[in-house]
């Protein structure tokens, strides 16, 4: 189902075969693994670069602009955060009516600060055009746990997860184990954040909130492990974490990582 709507975008808002070849790859690349994604962003810039008016590749193009951002791979902060919001505007401007390029700009400019209330709305209009769209659900869920909505972003993220049981859509396992966490559910957490680390051991995200999930367990040596598995990946352990709207439960995440973090050095 996935790919028959990727190839129905594609299709309807692109003639260059080329351009729709370099989209397949990027979009690949990036659903495989976290130190894919500045590969699958020079392939996405180039069909861009050949079909400007290309909007599935505008918004992908975005997504991989803030997932730079979010594992702390990217060259420039401030220039991938301005590509980032361009490249989903104009995808917004040329397909404001195709379900993928709605939920992967509201995922986009909802990272970089836009009203979340209005980002969420976007991804409800993408899955009234399709229900059936399981990264919608995934973004729809991202949304939710941006905006603190914890036990609905389960909801839908598990409603992606049921739509796409094999083939990725996105960080669902990650997300659900945030949506714990944040909950205070950390022994839902752990075994979520764990399957989440096995299937992209890469993706620095999981690895965070689990140091920070058994540090606010008591589990310092566990958190101390994490964290020394999460420094192979990235120079920051602590992000900002500005993306989560509520202080207190940012605040809960931060501080367990600090923990786990400090008894790491």
């Amino acid at each position: 189902m996935q790919a028959a709507e990727t190839a129905r975008s594609a299709h309807r808002l692109t003639s260059d075969l080329t351009a729709y070849d370099l989209y397949l790859r990027g979009c690949a690349m990036f659903l495989s693994s976290a130190k894919q994604i500045p590969e699958a962003l020079r392939l996405l810039e180039r069909a861009i670069q050949r079909d400007p008016l290309f909007a599935p590749a505008l918004a992908w193009a975005a997504i991989c602009c803030i997932r730079l951002l979010d594992d702390d791979r990217s060259e420039d902060r401030t220039a991938d955060a301005m590509k980032g919001a361009d490249f989903a505007r104009r995808g917004l401007e040329v397909a404001s009516d195709d379900p993928g390029v709605l939920a992967n700009a509201a995922f986009a400019l909802a990272f970089l600060g836009e009203d979340i209330g209005a980002m969420m709305a976007l991804a409800d209009c993408a899955l009234s055009l399709n229900p059936n769209y399981a990264r919608g659900w995934n973004i729809s869920g991202n949304l939710r746990l941006f905006a603190g909505q914890f036990d609905i972003a389960i909801e839908h993220l598990e409603a992606a997860l049921r739509l796409s049981p094999r083939a990725r859509v996105g960080t669902s396992l990650v997300a659900i184990g945030y949506a714990h966490f944040f909950s205070r559910r950390f022994d839902e957490a752990v075994p979520k954040l764990l399957l989440a680390i096995q299937e992209d051991p890469s993706y620095p995200g999981p690895y965070r909130v689990l140091a920070a999930c058994y540090a606010h367990m008591g589990r310092l040596d566990d958190a101390r492990e994490v964290v020394e598995r999460l420094r192979a990946l990235t120079l920051v352990v602590i992000p900002d974490g500005s993306y989560l709207r509520n202080a207190e439960q940012r605040e809960l995440w931060l501080s367990g990582l600090r923990l786990a973090a400090g008894e790491a050095e």
